[in-house]
């Protein structure tokens, strides 16, 4: 349900890709972070049902790298939107850099350093189906031992890195002219996402067998949907029920700034 609400609002970008809010929102970023949202909720399905090889080696690492691609995203629309403030004047030397190239760099290198490491912990310590009898008394629990926790923490905290230096980034950002600042929405989402994941780890510490698993699901649901929600529902709302704020001479408005768009 929720990766088809994440397609419907892409589909929905796709539709309006030339108007005022959507150019001044990066729309190839944008289009990035939906798509990695739509694998992010996805990937949950990859934690349900009898372990098998394939899915003990899918779960943790596509998790992290999709989760790695969607907050690498944030942190480079949060770049751009100090890089398009402190180009406004005519001879700005930011002015070169406001096209694609700085945004796929930073995806890209963050992406690629998630990969790396995962990659690592495949070849050294690859998750695998196995029976546990430890956890419960006369109970043998089938399910995915992860390998070395070290790599699965080193992703975690990876994550975490991205995260925090997406908020401070969007929080310094906050009060930029409304022109073409989201980093109040950005800042929020990030919050909420930084929340998420910090209670996650003593719920994880906390709980084993099919509970462990049904905490990170939760996890990775409630970040995923904060994201979408804080992002992009405040644009979908201009776009849908508000098309007379949708104008060039809109964009630099008061009432425009207001929703930091």
């Amino acid at each position: 349900m929720f990766s088809f609400f994440a397609l419907s609002i892409l589909l929905v970008f796709i539709r309006f890709k030339d108007t005022p809010v959507i150019k001044a929102t990066n729309r190839e970023l944008s289009y990035i972070l939906l798509v990695s949202l739509i694998l992010c909720f996805l990937c949950c399905l990859v934690f349900i049902g009898q372990p098998t090889k394939m899915t003990c080696l899918l779960r943790q690492t596509f998790f992290s790298v999709v989760f790695s691609l969607c907050i690498s995203s944030v942190l480079a629309k949060t770049i751009m939107v100090i890089f398009a403030f402190k180009a406004t004047t005519l001879n700005s030397p930011l002015r070169k850099w406001l096209g694609p190239t700085i945004p796929r760099y930073i995806v890209g290198l963050c992406s690629s350093i998630q990969i790396v490491i995962c990659s690592v912990w495949l070849s050294k310590s690859p998750p695998f189906p196995a029976l546990n009898s430890q956890l419960e008394n006369h109970k043998i629990i089938f399910e995915c031992n992860e390998g070395h926790k070290l790599f699965f923490y080193t992703t975690l905290g990876f994550m975490g890195f991205l995260a925090m230096m997406s908020f401070f980034v969007a929080f310094l950002a906050r009060n930029l002219p409304g022109t073409y600042n989201e980093a109040k929405l950005i800042t929020f989402s990030m919050l909420v996402f930084c929340c998420v994941w910090i209670s996650f780890i003593p719920a994880y510490l906390s709980t084993s067998g099919k509970y462990t698993v049904a905490v990170q699901v939760f996890a990775i649901l409630a970040s995923s949907t904060g994201l979408l929600s804080c992002i992009f529902l405040p644009k979908c709302y201009i776009l849908l029920l508000r098309p007379d704020m949708n104008r060039r001479e809109c964009v630099g408005s008061n009432t425009f700034g207001h929703l930091r768009l």
